[in-house]
Parts: structure tokens; sequence; C-alpha cells
């Protein structure tokens, strides 16, 4: 049987959990010296309380070897396949931790790690794909090819409105968040080879939700697209980008998701995007 294991660093609508059947590991989240996993014993709404109740960033770790391990055990059986998709490996130690544990239990079953080489709702489109690939019965060679093409087709661009939280996480250039930082901009993050760098700097917040759709019509065109919106508590914002993203992109699939805090942690809260790829029989003509 194959099981589908992702990180909270993914955002899925809670219906793709369960019908795709995916189990997600916690990333571990630290406010000071307490650590909460996420989605466990820390809602979201939870973390922006106590984020703004002590003023405090907080910091997130990957999972443990160990924990992956008890993980696997505890949502497979012996002699099952896995298919663990994880944060791009460059910004986290996730995947990593995936694969060591993934060697401690050879023989046992086979797990193998993917790196999304993105994050988001990029990890729960692919974890989509593959879950819909099982059910027509394709084999596990298949399914991990179409989960290469639609990395590849990746596109993932984001404007923080406030680049305090990513300068603090080091996930973007420091020289870059600080230059922004001073300027008193809204910078447009993109996705570059599993790597956050600063794409732009525009003024205002409406010019950067203007900014981030050009860009991901520029590189999407009209081929058929499934797209995801995402936001870190700025759901009208998202909501209003959903609409834009509708009416300029030629969307196959089209989903609004909160930012996981995994990441919000990183990027901070009022964080909007859009995670979008051409569908992959676009993709493997």
């Amino acid at each position: 049987m194959l099981r589908i294991v992702t990180d909270t660093a993914a955002d899925l609508p809670i219906a793709w959990i369960r019908d795709y059947a995916v189990e997600l590991i916690p990333i571990n989240i630290h406010f000071g010296e307490k650590t909460y996993l996420q989605g466990i014993d820390l809602t979201d709404q939870e973390f922006y309380r106590i984020a703004n109740e002590t003023g405090r960033i907080p910091k997130t770790s990957q999972p443990s070897p160990g924990q992956f391990v008890d993980f696997y055990r505890r949502v497979a059986q012996p002699g099952d396949t896995v298919i663990s998709v994880h944060v791009t490996a460059k910004l986290s130690g996730t995947f990593d931790s995936a694969v060591m544990a993934a060697r401690e239990l050879a023989g046992e079953m086979n797990v193998i790690p993917f790196d999304s080489a993105c994050g988001s709702a990029g990890q729960g489109y692919l974890c989509k794909e593959a879950r819909l690939l099982d059910l027509a019965g394709a084999p596990i060679e298949t399914i991990l090819a179409r989960m290469e093409a639609v990395r590849r087709g990746m596109e993932v661009i984001l404007t923080l409105n406030t680049m305090e939280y990513a300068r603090m996480s080091g996930r973007v250039k420091a020289m870059q968040a600080a230059l922004a930082s001073l300027l008193n901009v809204k910078p447009i993050i993109a996705l570059h080879e599993g790597v956050l760098d600063v794409a732009d700097k525009v003024r205002t917040r409406k010019k950067a939700l203007e900014t981030i759709l050009d860009m991901a019509a520029q590189r999407l065109g009209d081929q058929p697209v499934n797209a995801a919106v995402v936001h870190a508590l700025d759901e009208e914002a998202g909501q209003e980008l959903m609409e834009k993203v509708a009416g300029r992109l030629n969307c196959n699939e089209l989903v609004l998701t909160g930012l996981s805090v995994a990441v919000a942690a990183n990027l901070g809260p009022g964080t909007v995007g859009i995670v979008a790829y051409p569908v992959v029989e676009q993709l493997e003509r």
C-alpha cells in the first residue's frame, strides 16, 4: 500500500488531507525555550496570539530522524511504500531527516523521501498528484516521474508585508532584506532552484499584488495551470488576489489556503502569494 507523507510546511485544503489520505508530520515551532508541534499542540490561531502577546518571532526546526522513524511506523505497516514529500532542502533540514529515517527503516518499509524544491501549496499539489496516480493504478516509477515534472514547472511568487520576519529568520538574503527594510518597500519574493530571493521591490501593497500577478502571468502564459493563492492572516487580500488570478491565468484548478505557520514564522503575517504549475500533460509534451 502507498502512504503519502508531507510536513506541515505544506499548505493544502482540509478536504485534500482526507480525500487523498495525506499524513502530516509536524514541524517544531520554538517560542523562547518552549517547543510546540505545529498542528498538534499549537494551532494557527494560538501561534499568532503568542507571537502578538510576546512580540517574539518564533524559530522553526525540522523533525528529527527519530521523530520521522516513529511517525512512519505509526502511519505505515511493514512492507508499505511511503512517498515522503518535504519542504525545499535548501531552506530546511526536514528532507535530510527523512533520508536518515528512510535508511534506518530499510528492509522494514520502502520510504522514498522527495525534495519538493518548494513548500506551501506546492507540496500540497505534489501530494495530490501522487495520490491521483496511485488511485488510477500507476506504478511508483510513473508517480515519481510525474512529481518530478510538476516540481520542474512549479512557480512560487509571494509578497511580504514586512521584511522583519525574513531578515531575522535568515530565509532571505540578509543584505537585500536590510535594503528593503530601509527603503520601506514591499518586497516580491520568488523561489528559484529551491531558494527564496528578492525578485523585485515596490512601494505599495496594491502594486505588490499587481506585480506578483504580472510575474505569474508572464512565467506561465496562457497554458492550463493548477494554482493556489496562499495568505498569512490576510484572507481579504487572498480572496481579492484569487479573483484576479481566476481572470488572468488559465486555471484548471484554483484553491485558496492559509499559509502554514511553519512558513509564516519565517516570512511574517500579511504574506500573500501565488503557487502554480502547468498541468502535467502540458509539461510532458
